[in-house]
């Protein structure tokens, strides 16, 4: 039930949306189905065009004992303000009556009950490998909380109240930003999946005790293609494991996602993340919260977080090229330039999908982003660049004007206010891995070169070859990274101690960033 091939590539992802709904619902496939993007319309997960397109076919859900149904696929994400907003998200298998949060500072003390938002999904039979399903994701967003203190929360529903004594298992934790400059840890990677891979990532940055967790883009893989159009193993069901999968870590780590090629399913909303939208519930801070949700900043002690959607530079994948017409390269420039003004900032850590600067036979370098947002990184000394995309560990030496600014061995330091940005290409959580044209080369296997013959992408999508020195380190494996922060005392300047780890928990690269206050 798929676009063809030819049509497919000539199709914006806005076009391949307006193409499956009408051809869908002229074949019949929604009649007497349950609709429920009619409900994403009533609760604005939709966006005006898809509201248009998608007709509202009502259905009544079977009724369940609410004391039979639990919640799964707990997952936090910082509001604008880490310090005060927080929101839990979770997932039921059906519907269920007036579900609710219960928050706060002991687990004997739930007496606060919030009220949760139901952001159903509709996926018809037709649309790819997935059979008639509706999925229901609820959301509850806290405010006023206080900095640098940890809160328990229990979700539930009518028959299912986790403040009754034999659900105590069932609460969660969370802990808001502090106040001020301190030590702190954070994760990152991309490209995940569902997987034993994944798995094992995840219990090892359960470990590190991260303050939270950054997704760069390809979260789940319910959509194989990555090309940004539907295909027979379009899958929404996928979803359902990844979540199950994260919970672990993500009821108690703050889980921050980007969104990257495998994250644009066509059938869902113009822009393609209507199943985003309805599943993750992000600070909404960006220039266009509507059309790029994925596009988001906030602060954690010291340091400026910015998330990107790449999709809109990409020039190898262009389904959402131009999606905001300029609006996200215009926002960054002003962020990163009211960030850098800020005394109490040291660091700014950007995390995207497309990678500027990696290797990989096959994806290399995005030629849309180095355009882009290169020189905004530059000029703003921006001090740490993460991407997915490339399923494998890249680290780049100190780049400025896309050459070495400074040399960054393994164990060395640079200074980020006038060495130059590095960028770590962290795409090994857990799908298929990559491979390099030239040997790995990390710690404990260090094996050197002068340069690598690569490429990268031009704006007609053609591969145009060069030759680079900046590729440091190179790892065939599964992986993610770990970062430091320290904030610097006592004539200490700042720091960000970076390491990457395999999925045993082997060290396979370590550098320290640094700048002057």
């Amino acid at each position: 039930m798929g676009i063809p091939d030819r049509l497919a590539e000539r199709m914006s992802m806005a076009e391949q949306h307006e193409y499956l709904r009408s051809r869908l619902s002229r074949r019949g496939v929604l009649r007497g189905g349950a609709v429920a993007a009619g409900a994403l319309a009533a609760t604005g997960v939709l966006t005006d065009t898809a509201r248009a397109a998608t007709p509202a076919v009502p259905r009544t859900a079977p009724k369940v004992d609410g004391a039979l149904v639990a919640p799964t696929g707990r997952h936090l994400a910082f509001g604008a303000d880490p310090r005060t907003e927080m929101t839990v998200s979770w997932q039921v298998p059906v519907a269920v009556a007036r579900p609710f949060l219960r928050v706060g500072t002991h687990p004997w003390n739930l007496s606060h009950r919030i009220p949760a938002e139901v952001r159903s999904l509709h996926t018809p039979a037709g649309v790819g490998a997935s059979p008639d399903v509706t999925q229901y994701f609820l959301h509850a967003r806290l405010s006023r909380l206080q900095p640098g203190t940890t809160y328990y929360y229990g979700v539930g529903h009518d028959g299912f109240d986790p403040a009754a004594p034999h659900l105590a298992g069932t609460l969660g934790t969370f802990t808001t930003a502090p106040s001020s400059r301190r030590p702190f840890t954070f994760t990152a990677f991309g490209d995940q999946g569902v997987s034993y891979h994944a798995l094992g990532n995840d219990s090892l940055i359960l470990a590190q005790n991260p303050a939270f967790h950054l997704h760069a883009g390809d979260i789940c893989y319910a959509d194989s293609s990555g090309q940004g159009k539907p295909t027979d193993t379009f899958d929404t069901r996928l979803w359902d494991q990844f979540l199950a999968q994260t919970e672990t870590v993500a009821k108690q780590v703050p889980w921050m996602v980007s969104y990257g090629n495998h994250d644009m399913e066509a059938w869902y909303s113009p822009n393609g993340y209507g199943g985003e939208e309805a599943r993750f519930q992000l600070p909404g801070n960006g220039p266009d919260p509507a059309n790029l949700p994925g596009v988001y900043s906030f602060v954690y002690g010291g340091t400026a977080v910015i998330s990107l959607d790449a999709n809109d530079v990409s020039w190898e994948i262009p389904a959402n090229l131009g999606l905001s017409k300029g609006a996200q390269t215009a926002w960054l420039e002003k962020q990163l330039k009211a960030f850098r003004a800020r005394r109490d900032i040291d660091f700014i850590v950007v995390f995207f999908h497309h990678c500027a600067f990696s290797t990989t036979n096959q994806h290399a370098s995005e030629g849309g982003v180095r355009d882009a947002w290169v020189p905004l990184f530059e000029k703003y000394q921006v001090d740490l660049v993460v991407n997915g995309h490339n399923h494998v560990y890249e680290r780049t030496d100190a780049i400025a004007k896309n050459a070495v600014g400074k040399a960054l061995p393994i164990g060395g330091t640079v200074r980020t206010d006038t060495d130059g940005v590095v960028y770590v290409t962290a795409g090994g959580a857990g799908k298929s891995l990559y491979s390099f044209p030239v040997t790995d080369s990390y710690e404990g296997n260090e094996k050197p070169l002068d340069a690598v013959q690569t490429y990268a992408w031009d704006k007609s999508g053609n591969k145009i070859p060069e030759t680079v020195e900046w590729s440091r380190v190179r790892f065939t494996g599964y992986s993610f990274i770990r970062v430091d922060v320290d904030p610097g005392s006592h004539g200490r300047a700042p720091s960000l101690a970076v390491r990457a780890l395999a999925e045993n928990g082997t060290e396979i690269d370590r550098f320290t960033l640094t700048r002057r206050r």
